[in-house]
């Protein structure tokens, strides 16, 4: 495993958590960000509830890094 199928992990992860709806998905679980506005966020779950919206919240160059990564792929292979 090199380290450009690591780097391609993680933006299918990122990715992933990206298009996770709050509404249908998240709300209903109480994982939203609104639960964790106290002092409360340094737990396991408000980290993964703030890297769920960190990745909401960075969509447009999510969308930057998906084209530059299929655009690399298609010139190398």
């Amino acid at each position: 495993m090199g380290f450009w199928t690591l780097l391609e992990g993680f933006l299918l992860f990122a990715n992933a958590l990206a298009i996770l709806n709050e509404d249908r998905i998240l709300r209903p679980r109480r994982w939203t960000l609104a639960e964790f506005q106290g002092g409360r966020r340094n737990t396991v779950k408000g980290q993964i509830i703030g890297l769920i919206h960190a990745c909401q919240f960075l969509r447009l160059p999510l969308i930057l890094f998906n084209i530059i990564t299929i655009l690399i792929k298609l010139f190398s292979g």
